[in-house]
């Protein structure tokens, strides 16, 4: 009965259009009511949910990423990406491609990076003769590098999600899951990303003749030497030296994760005031105003979704959900495909923040009985929530490229399977080979990563 109500209200109050954060609260409320608990225990899961000092790491690694967007660190990455592969077939596109991957890791937010990326590289595209939904499915895609990307607060939140999580995965007990291990983990996935995408944006501009002018005719830009790309590689290189501090503060052991985000944002201060002179106050307060806003909707998320995972330890929601998929089936390989169908499918009506918080203590602890460690599960958790971004009904990375490029959602899908055909390679490559998550971060940290 309790069971009906949580997830039927929530479902109603999703329809109804509330935002995610007030549909978890509301049906967790009801919740309580129907099975005469005290309101109080709500409130105060709420609050220790959102008082835990590892989420400071949040607000910096945001503050961090919009202070970059604004400081116009995307036209000189764009610039290396374009003098590397332009000249080639297709070569504004796999251009598009790097220049996302490289401002993924500076932002860590596939909505900030498409943006920026968006902003710069879609009307370029389409003037120099590709067609607008091949230039926004590129962009949309590639962006999704972001999620995956050490300065991703996405990161902070699943570590927050898994640290009641344990169990024995392959012979070794597993308690909750490092930052550290997370950021390392992340990179030769995105990697892999990467390659998939340079992949499909490429057969799909030699498929169609892209870059086409309008008589039909292809003139590709002559290669502009090596010296200009070591000069735009020099010019876009203090602005990725961001995920270098962070990254070597955390091997080095000279700080925290939290303080590393806090080192980064100095850093982007300094770099775009100092360096680059391309900050003002007005775009500073702008970067601010945002970062506060988009903080204020994370932690709202982690409060009321650790309502949500009190109720659904207390109503013993984990288990029912694998006993149910270990009904179906007890083989690894299919249960794995399983969880990312269903995965796949919630984020497409939920925001990341949310999917993560709900997914990770049903689905985790089903994983790990099956052989995949919480690293690895994080990875491909992240990956199909970052897909959702880029699929309707929520789809914001998507809506946002098709505004940039002035095409609507209906014209970006028609042509979208080449793309989605790249990520579920990538999907399952970080699936079902384990050390595609795991091998660096056990080389860089010196102890076994599952």
């Amino acid at each position: 009965m309790v069971l009906a109500v949580l997830s039927l209200s929530f479902l109603l109050f999703l329809l109804l259009g509330l935002p995610v954060a007030f549909a978890i609260a509301l049906s967790c409320i009801l919740a309580f009511i129907v099975e005469g608990l005290p309101l109080a225990t709500a409130f105060q899961s709420m609050v220790s949910g959102m008082n835990v000092f590892s989420f400071l790491a949040i607000p910096f690694f945001i503050f961090s990423g919009e202070i970059m967007l604004h400081g116009g660190i995307a036209e000189k990455i764009v610039n290396f990406a374009r003098n590397m592969v332009g000249h080639w077939r297709g070569g504004l596109g796999m251009a598009n491609v790097m220049a996302c991957t490289l401002f993924g890791g500076v932002s860590g937010s596939p909505g900030a990076d498409v943006s920026a990326m968006g902003g710069v590289m879609i009307p370029m595209m389409k003037k120099e003769g590709y067609s607008a939904d091949y230039a926004v499915n590129v962009t949309t895609h590639a962006a999704l590098c972001g999620a995956l990307m050490p300065t991703s607060h996405n990161l902070i939140i699943y570590a927050f999600a898994a640290q009641g999580a344990s169990g024995m995965v392959n012979g070794q007990m597993v308690r909750g899951v490092s930052i550290g291990d997370l950021m390392f983990a992340g990179l030769l996935p995105v990697i892999c990303l990467m390659v998939c995408m340079l992949f499909a944006a490429y057969w799909v501009a030699v498929r169609n003749g892209f870059p086409k002018q309008a008589d039909g005719t292809t003139v590709l830009s002559r290669f502009p030497g090596w010296g200009a790309v070591l000069m735009s590689f020099v010019a876009a290189l203090p602005g990725l030296f961001v995920v270098a501090i962070i990254l070597g503060c955390i091997i080095g052991g000279v700080t925290t994760a939290t303080e590393a985000a806090g080192i980064a944002v100095c850093y982007s201060l300094a770099l775009t005031f100092i360096v680059y002179r391309t900050m003002n106050w007005k775009k500073l307060m702008m970067a601010s105003a945002k970062a506060a806003k988009t903080t204020g909707i994370v932690l709202l998320l982690i409060g009321v979704s650790n309502i949500l995972q009190w109720q659904m330890a207390y109503l013993e929601l984990p288990d029912l959900t694998a006993k149910l998929l270990l009904s179906a089936t007890d083989n690894p390989l299919v249960m794995f495909a399983l969880i990312n169908i269903i995965l796949f499918a919630l984020g497409t009506f939920m925001d990341m923040a949310a999917t993560i918080l709900i997914c990770t203590p049903l689905f985790l602890p089903l994983a790990m009985q099956m052989g995949m460690g919480p690293v690895q599960f994080g990875m491909v958790l992240l990956l199909n929530c970052a897909l959702g971004l880029n699929t309707p009904p929520v789809g914001t990375v998507q809506f946002i490229g098709c505004a940039i490029g002035g095409v609507s959602v209906g014209q970006v899908m028609r042509t979208i399977l080449p793309f989605y055909m790249a990520l579920f390679v990538a999907m399952a490559v970080v699936t079902y080979v384990p050390a595609f998550s795991t091998w660096l971060p056990s080389l860089i940290t010196g102890h076994q990563v599952l």
